[in-house]
């Protein structure tokens, strides 16, 4: 369940280039650390545990190529590693200057390293070697030759992954390859050097980075999900659980010269309504009152966050058009419903008409005291369905990060009549049972529900209240495996440059008294995913809380059970025949023995690299020719509602064409709707 407190915020004041402790730093430490104390759900004690665990965090997090340090940097730094709760104790925040300081100096080493390449011929004979360790950690630079001599392979690697990104032969790379490796060079130098710029040239750099990432290596050691945020944080996130944003109705991306180009305009949106800019547009620079990002070397995440930021609601875009001409062009936030939060209901069909609806999150309305999110919105397309007499509903959750749990209450609420849904736990122990009181259900007829290891928080709530009610059958792969609530708090009311902290509060549990904590909902039918095997889920994070269970209080009542065991016969015979579901399985065992779980060493020579880019890409390209050549089996049209809607509109008609594309060649889909003809047979 999500809180706002102190919504009144202004921007974080830029940071001073020279190593100093930063201001705030020591007020923000202090604040974040009597906040967890009072409120977090299990806080842990001030102490050695504590400094060792913050100190592992920082660290990995500070440099996690381990690219940047020395082993005598951390020889350093390690004294740190039993201090850091005497330094927060006593207020002494000087302990930061050292990683801002030795960060600037290891970043300006490694630009110089680089540059000293400039001009020198390299060796593509395999004379050295590339070393993959996927199943051990890799060391930091024991020396300067050892820096050196990473950066050397490192240009070479770039060079020849350039080359084979551009050119599918072998054969043509190598007989052009003095011409091509020239051509290929500067850019390569240009691109290094900028992704060690992107730190620096971010909003608040180098310094705001160092503390940032301390602060948030303070909350995570607590648990993965309490979190710091600066203002920019705190808006991307509201935004993306909200049904309503100010936003400038654009999306931007890194294009192939690592320029910032407007990749996409929203219809309706602020752009839109202004007319001036355009997609394909490269953003020179972004101002706003006194705050100005210049785009030259900086990354993409950084101007999201500049865009997102509440106290940036008039940000002058200068633009390079086209055809070469510079804009300046001024544009003020404008409400909007954020397209990642779009809810429609589809039909789909083969023998009989079933309802398919995606929710992409528990996005609520943080203005309204009911609400009003996306509850309210699956109920309007509920209602539209039910007139097109569908036999069926799928709803999908996957990728579904969770959201307000008030939503997926309310959203509970529609398909039982009355009973607990959840049992809340506080951080004093006591529990409370949360009920839905309404009388009645909006939807009776088969349900089945898709998830993956993306599914969490509230997706996971909603899902497993269905799966323990027999309410619906739940297909997919075992979800991400969180079950706590976090609420969002100032660490000042009366200075927000401090920022805020996302601090989890409380846990929720199952009606039958267990927790989806690290082990996520079991699916009733597992389907093979390209996800498989990749520790993706809560279980895999630093500090994660553990599983446990508790006493029920009252009893819930569920419907008649579920011919489970026929369902997943069925479904596991259709899915051994069906090459899709093999070409899944076939991708990600390759995945994971070739790719993500291998050990391995080869020569630096083009064919090596050739080989082993050109067999991922090959290996991606076989498995998404087949989906785009499979023909659909389910056709998939929109409601009579939906038609009327977007009958005058050409961009809403556009998307709507994209998304019942994307419905119809679903394989995961196609086979929930095959669940479903399989229930209406058994009832």
């Amino acid at each position: 369940m999500i809180k706002r407190i102190c919504l009144t915020v202004v921007l974080l004041s830029s940071l001073p280039i020279m190593a100093q402790t930063p201001p705030h730093f020591c007020d923000q430490l202090e604040s974040l650390n009597i906040l967890i104390a009072n409120y977090h759900y299990n806080p842990k004690p001030l102490n050695d545990s504590l400094s060792s665990g913050v100190y592992k965090l920082f660290i990995k997090r500070l440099d996690e190529d381990k690219v940047i340090f020395t082993d005598q940097d951390l020889a350093i730094f390690r004294a740190d590693s039993l201090k850091l709760d005497d330094y927060i104790r006593s207020k002494d925040c000087n302990f930061i200057e050292k990683y801002i300081k030795t960060f600037r100096i290891r970043i300006a080493e490694a630009k110089q390293v680089i540059d000293s390449y400039r001009g020198s011929e390299f060796d593509y004979s395999g004379v050295d070697s590339l070393t993959y360790y996927r199943t051990k950690e890799s060391g930091y630079f024991d020396d300067e030759d050892a820096r050196s001599k990473y950066w050397s392979k490192r240009i070479r690697f770039e060079v020849l992954s350039k080359l084979v990104e551009d050119d599918t032969l072998l054969s043509r790379i190598e007989q052009n390859f003095t011409q091509l490796e020239k051509d290929a060079l500067p850019l390569v130098f240009e691109k290094l050097q900028c992704q060690l710029d992107e730190i620096e040239n971010s909003e608040g750099g180098l310094e705001r980075f160092v503390t940032e990432t301390f602060l948030n290596s303070f909350t995570n050691y607590h648990d993965p999900n309490s979190v710091y945020f600066n203002n920019a944080d705190k808006s991307m996130f509201e935004n993306s659980v909200s049904t309503t944003t100010m936003s400038f109705g654009l999306y931007t991306e890194k294009n192939e010269e690592g320029e910032i180009e407007i990749a996409y305009i929203t219809p309706g949106g602020a752009a839109q309504f202004d007319g001036t800019l355009e997609e394909g547009d490269v953003i020179r620079s972004l101002s706003s009152g006194t705050s100005v990002v210049e785009t030259n070397c900086i990354s993409n995440e950084e101007i999201v966050a500049f865009l997102s930021d509440n106290n940036h609601n008039r940000v002058i875009f200068r633009v390079r058009k086209k055809d070469g001409s510079i804009l300046s062009v001024p544009l003020s936030k404008k409400a909007d419903k954020p397209m990642e939060n779009l809810t429609r209901g589809y039909v789909m069909s083969k023998d009989f008409p079933v309802g398919y609806i995606s929710i992409p999150s528990f996005y609520t309305n943080f203005e309204s005291v009911h609400g009003m999110g996306v509850a309210n919105d699956v109920a309007k397309e509920i209602y539209k369905l039910k007139k097109e007499d569908i036999q069926g509903l799928i709803i999908d959750l996957r990728f579904n990060g969770g959201g307000s749990m008030m939503e997926a209450t309310d959203l509970c609420g529609m398909f039982i009549d009355r009973g607990p849904v959840s049992i809340l736990k506080y951080r004093n122990g006591e529990t409370f049972t949360v009920k839905d009181a309404n009388r009645g259900t909006l939807f009776n007829k088969p349900v089945v529900i898709i998830v993956n290891s993306y599914s969490a928080s509230a997706s996971e709530f909603f899902s497993s209240l269905m799966q323990d009610y027999n309410r619906a059958v739940i297909v997919g792969t075992p979800t991400y495996g969180k079950s706590s609530m976090q609420t969002i708090v100032a660490l000042d009311e009366t200075n927000a440059e401090f920022g805020f902290c996302k601090l989890t509060t409380d846990l929720f549990y199952r009606v039958t008294g267990r927790s989806n904590q690290s082990k996520g909902v079991i699916p009733d039918i597992l389907f093979p995913s390209m996800y498989n095997g990749l520790e993706v889920t809560e279980e895999f994070l630093d500090f994660a809380l553990p599983n446990d269970s508790i006493t029920v209080t009252v009893a819930h009542k569920p419907g008649k059970k579920l011919p489970l065991a026929s369902l997943r016969q069925y479904s596991d015979q259709r899915m051994q025949k069906d090459e899709g579901f093999r070409k899944i399985r076939e991708l990600n065992e390759t995945l994971l023995r070739s790719y993500i779980k291998r050990d391995t060493v080869y020569s630096l020579t083009a064919r090596n690299v050739f080989g082993d880019l050109n067999g991922y890409n090959s290996l991606w390209k076989d498995f998404t020719d087949y989906f785009e050549k499979r023909k659909a089996i389910l056709s998939v049209r929109n409601t009579a509602s939906t038609e009327a809607i977007i009958e005058h509109n050409k961009d809403e008609q556009q998307l709507n064409a994209f998304s019942m594309d994307d419905i119809g060649n679903d394989l995961f889909i196609e086979e929930a709707y095959n669940i479903i003809a399989d229930l209406r047979k058994f009832n």
